[in-house]
């Protein structure tokens, strides 16, 4: 059984993120806080689950949870500020988005940066909301469990839409990860709008700028 909560008698975010090892698509993430005596046995890191449990758990987490929201950030912004920062930027706003504001945010890995809580008006900070990583936390804490059922199940929704407008990177399998179906692909047709273009394409070291788009 997953623990419910890391910090005492705060509410608790937990974040999380999908997308991070792709050549193609935006990187989601998901933040997601639960009563403080949630329980469920059968939430886990979503890598341990199949498509289907995956979807029928996302369902159960969208029906339990106190609050819970979705960020995205898109392949340009990937590429200006490199996909660490557009990871924690994405769990940043899926933070912003909560309709229960947090007073704590524990996060899977072992990088974050400082989220401040909404001053008035957008551009005031507020309140530094304390937080802790914790490296596979999706397989000890139930709101990063939740958070990676949500950022994957809500990124390959993403990625099967994009299949259907450029289906010879089969994406609708690879979800934009660097197969080798995936690299053959962009060997043969280039790169699309939706890849990253500072990643290494074709495994081979080198930037695929030059590829027609």
């Amino acid at each position: 059984m997953l623990a419910s909560h890391y910090y005492t008698g705060l509410i608790e975010a937990g974040c999380d993120e999908a997308g991070r090892g792709c050549l193609a698509g935006s990187v989601y993430a998901a933040a997601v806080i639960f009563p403080e005596d949630y329980q469920n046995a059968e939430l886990n890191d979503s890598k341990q689950l199949t498509d289907h449990r995956r979807k029928l758990l996302r369902d159960i987490i969208q029906r339990d949870a106190t609050a819970w929201a979705v960020g995205i950030v898109t392949p340009e912004e990937i590429d200006r500020i490199n996909i660490l920062n557009a990871s924690i930027l994405a769990m940043h706003r899926a933070l912003d988005q909560l309709t229960v504001r947090p007073q704590a945010i524990i996060v899977d890995g072992n990088r974050f940066k400082p989220y401040y809580e909404r001053g008035e008006g957008l551009e005031v900070r507020g309140e530094r909301l304390p937080h802790t990583t914790i490296v596979k936390g999706d397989g000890k804490y139930l709101s990063i469990a939740a958070a990676s059922i949500l950022a994957k199940t809500y990124r390959d929704d993403y990625m099967d839409q994009l299949a259907l407008e450029y289906p010879q990177y089969d994406w609708q399998s690879n979800k934009g990860y660097p197969t080798k179906k995936h690299r053959d692909a962009i060997r043969q047709y280039g790169i699309t709008p939706y890849h990253r273009k500072t990643f290494n394409m074709l495994g081979d070291g080198q930037l695929t700028l030059d590829f027609g788009e």
